[in-house]
């Protein structure tokens, strides 16, 4: 069976590993409104009716009534509530999905970032343990979520999405594109059928105008098209199927050395853009690589180095001829564009060697082939070839190996007579090939041929034949000891490239190895510098990700001396996610080449490799091994940073599992007491005791009784165990009774500015008249005796409930901090009080789907904290109230 005929171990390892495993299936849509969740509902209701067991993990309907309406029918697993930082927050839970173990699982929004202290800080991590435990999945996504298209959605729409996942999440996943025509999702938009009309307005004018949503449809058909055509390969390759199918264009470029070489990269670079598609820059590695002059050596580094720069995919492979290793690749990876260069070579050159452009045409089937002629190649300057050193010793022990056989075939020639001698010369013709190479075993089979015509072929001792018969000997011998010479000394190249190939196989795997038993990010560090400096020959360093300020980690060897230009070069890598430096096409002035090791969280550290006096710290035949590295060395730090993470997460839920209990301890042991001082005051008042003793007295256990309260409350907050009953709610009427409670404490200064006309809002009345008090008294608090106000405004995409004062403010950049459980501002007046109000009142508003802000007021001096309340708690008209 030959190798093209053989089923791939890769296909048939990927085929394997997804048995057990659940199916995904991606509902993948341009930008939001297309109707991904309403299609996976449509889809899972007809799966149910079948009779396959469904349930919903999450599904996010945004307000929209009618995928709001297709939820009807589904089990819904109840989603988990995660408090941190004194908020709590609902998300999916994995385990009761888990214990609950569907057939089909549900699982809405695909690149959703889950909140502190999940067990996977992505939504796709949790989908991954679902798919493993067996479970289908249904999922959402929409394209500009995709970590490889990121900066293309970026370029213009120019808002740059947060939330992404990689990309090889989605393999062996189906994809479903959920598509409708620009115009029509305009029109839905313009009808609020996605977004309020004043939202819809601005997001038409801006992400959501017709190029940007015809470019990020062409980028949703594109990705599903890409995914089609992997899956086939897959297919083909697993059950050794022939054949150039192909759902989209593959592009490859055969790399030379050859001067002119560049043209080509160039050209297929304009090809796979023109077909808009991945495209291969591959150079075959024959044993003619080590015979290359230094300017040949310069320009396969430059042309592959402009290969990687122009976005191509870098294979190096060796072969014994570049026929061979062309042909392996183009039907290995299924090619249907391939580039290649005919250099102007002279008419008997040709005859000699042929032309591998003509080879190529005649072998190749289906394939596209574009021919561009080269620069004719200059004549080599002696002196500058890398070809290894003709050494004499080997000339001496291939001549002594055919004296040797002689001496053996004079003694046995008695017995077996001089024309069976002739075979024993082959002997040291093959010996010479396999041990010296082609030359010497070329010498040997010639030295034999004579040597066997002066000792052996009458007349003896003589270069002189008079037989026919012996003529014919004497030149097949020649002839069989040259043809042998040519195929040991193949056999010899193919040994060395083999041995090659096997020695970077291990030097890798050694590497992961390595890397593997460390837990430590310097010990790490340092392991992967002298890794890559000895396994490269270069100078190795690791930077951290910072690009404002990045700092070396570690380096092999040592070395502290790094310019301005390196440093800029390492701030490029880290921001940019892209090599920089020496060899690539960003501050090539750098005596360094910087790496980014990127990871599915981001860029991790910089690697940067240097040589000296070396115009690439990385010569092409080393790109593979070194990309190789890279990529361990990223793999590495992520496990790192995982573990890191998981250690914080753990120490987080120790402590807030700790403060609870004390909280929860203080709460309720100390209400007895209190109670009873309380009832103790009020029985010495009725007995008529001294008033201007008893009122302060009282005033403090009231003061100490709400602080009670608020640590109850604040408990809850933190154990997830508020449970809100929404119902339609009159703003007006809930920020009249939270002023009528707090009334005591002030008697003026309150104007309230909330329209009687607001639309009503679904949400639970007491939690809203807490948070409005404690909004109320902090402003009474810390506004400086002035006026306190309260104004409520519709805008296109909810209501602002506001609460404004006249105090000095919150110091800048502290804002948000304001909300923290205990927290007491350094810098301002908000240092009094037990620093639970507000972190009450962002508890409450997280349970309530209300987000809460804080900002200085820019009319006058002093705080604005608001309740915002999004369009889907707004009651539209119609509804049930």
């Amino acid at each position: 069976m030959t190798a093209s005929a053989r089923p791939s171990p890769d296909a048939l390892l990927r085929l394997a590993t997804g048995e057990g495993r659940g199916k995904l299936k991606v509902f993948l849509g341009a930008a939001p409104g297309v109707g991904k969740t309403y299609e996976m509902l449509r889809e899972a209701a007809q799966r149910r009716d079948a009779g396959v067991d469904v349930a919903v993990g999450v599904v996010e309907t945004h307000g929209r009534a009618e995928t709001e309406a297709m939820t009807a029918g589904f089990e819904i697993v109840p989603r988990r509530a995660l408090v941190y930082e004194g908020r709590t927050l609902a998300e999916m839970d994995l385990d009761g999905l888990l214990a609950r173990r569907p057939m089909l699982a549900l699982v809405d929004e695909f690149a959703h970032t889950n909140a502190a202290g999940s067990r996977h800080p992505k939504r796709w991590q949790d989908v991954e343990e679902l798919l493993a435990a067996g479970i289908d999945v249904y999922t959402t996504l929409n394209v500009q979520h995709l970590e490889s298209v990121n900066d293309i959605v970026a370029s213009f729409t120019n808002l740059r999405v947060r939330e992404t996942l990689p990309d090889k999440v989605l393999d062996g996943a189906e994809l479903e594109v959920v598509d409708i025509p620009p115009d029509e999702l305009i029109e839905r938009l313009r009808e609020g059928k996605v977004y309020v009309p004043d939202e819809a307005t601005r997001a038409l004018a801006n992400f959501f105008s017709k190029s940007n949503l015809s470019a990020l449809r062409e980028l949703a058909l594109r990705r599903a098209a890409q995914a089609i055509d992997t899956q086939m390969l897959d297919y083909l390759r697993a059950h050794a199927m022939a054949g150039n199918y192909a759902a989209g264009e593959r592009v490859m470029v055969a790399v030379s050395e050859q001067p002119g070489a560049d043209t080509l990269v160039r050209a297929a670079k304009r090809l796979a853009d023109g077909f808009r598609s991945p495209w291969i820059a591959l150079h075959v590695e024959t044993p003619r690589d080590l015979r290359f002059t230094d300017a040949e050596r310069e320009r396969l580094a430059a042309n592959l180095g402009l290969a990687a720069t122009l976005g191509a995919t870098i294979v190096t492979i060796p072969a014994t001829k570049v026929m061979e290793g062309l042909l392996d690749q183009l039907a290995e990876h299924r090619i249907t564009q391939l580039v290649i260069g005919k250099s102007q070579r002279s008419w008997w050159f040709e005859r000699r060697h042929g032309s591998v452009v003509d080879r190529i045409v005649r072998a190749s089937d289906g394939v596209a082939i574009h021919v561009l002629p080269l620069t004719p190649t200059p004549a080599a300057p002696r002196g500058t070839s890398y070809r290894p050193p003709e050494r004499m010793r080997d000339y001496a022990l291939s001549l002594l190996a055919v004296a040797v056989v002689t001496a053996l075939g004079l003694l046995v020639q008695p017995w077996i007579g001089y024309r069976s001698v002739d075979m024993l010369f082959l002997l040291p013709t093959m010996a010479a090939a396999s041990l010296f190479g082609l030359r010497k075993g070329l010498f040997a089979g010639v030295v034999s041929g004579l040597a066997y015509n002066f000792f052996f072929i009458p007349p003896v001792y003589t270069l002189t034949i008079y037989a026919p018969q012996n003529v014919i000997t004497f030149f097949a011998l020649i002839a069989v000891a040259v043809v042998i010479a040519q195929l040991a000394a193949r056999v010899r190249a193919q040994a060395e490239l083999g041995a090659k190939s096997a020695r970077e196989n291990a030097a890798i795997a050694s590497f992961a190895k390595t890397l593997g038993g460390l837990s430590e990010e310097r010990e790490t560090a340092q392991s992967v510098c002298g890794e890559v400096a000895a396994l490269l020959d270069v100078q190795a360093v690791l930077f951290t990700a910072d690009p404002a300020n990045p700092q070396m980690i570690a380096s092999v060897p040592p070395n502290g001396a790094f310019t301005t230009l390196d440093i800029a070069a390492v701030a490029w890598a880290a921001e940019r996610g892209e090599p920089a430096g020496r060899g690539t096409g960003t501050l090539t002035a750098s005596e360094w080449r910087f790496h980014p090791l990127k990871t599915a969280l981001g860029t991790l550290a910089v690697l940067g490799v240097s040589r000296a006096d070396a115009a690439d710290p990385v010569p092409p035949h080393r790109a593979v091994l070194f990309m190789s590295l890279v990529d361990q060395a990223a793999l590495a730090h992520e496990r790192l940073k995982l573990e890191a993470d998981m250690r914080e997460v753990a120490a987080l839920r120790d402590r807030d599992a700790l403060r609870s209990t004390l909280l929860s301890s203080l709460a309720h042991d100390l209400r007895t007491p209190l109670t009873a001082v309380s009832a103790g005051i009020d029985a010495l008042a009725a007995e008529g005791a001294a008033p201007e003793l008893i009122g302060p007295v009282r005033a403090e256990a009231q003061r100490l009784a709400r602080f009670f309260d608020d640590l109850i409350e604040i408990v809850r907050v933190e154990a997830g165990a508020l449970t809100p009953k929404l119902e339609a709610t009159d703003l007006t009427d809930a920020v009249s009774v939270a002023v009528h409670d707090v009334r005591a404490a002030r008697t003026g200064n309150t104007v309230l500015d909330v329209p009687p006309d607001l639309p009503l809002v679904r949400t639970d009345a007491a939690l809203l008249n807490h948070m409005l008090i404690n909004l109320i008294d902090n402003a009474v608090k810390h506004g400086g005796g002035g006026e306190v106000r309260l104004e409520g405004r519709r805008s296109s995409d909810g209501i602002t409930l506001a609460v404004l004062d006249e105090g000095p403010g919150l110091p800048p950049g502290r804002e948000d901090a304001v909300f923290e459980t205990f927290t007491r501002i350094a810098g301002s007046d908000r240092t009094g009080g037990t620093g639970l109000g507000l972190a009450i009142v962002r508890g409450f508003g997280k349970a309530l789907g209300v987000d809460t802000r804080a900002t200085n007021r820019a009319d006058r001096g002093g705080a604005r904290f608001e309740l915002f309340f999004p369009e889907g708690l707004l009651v539209r008209e119609g509804q049930s109230r």
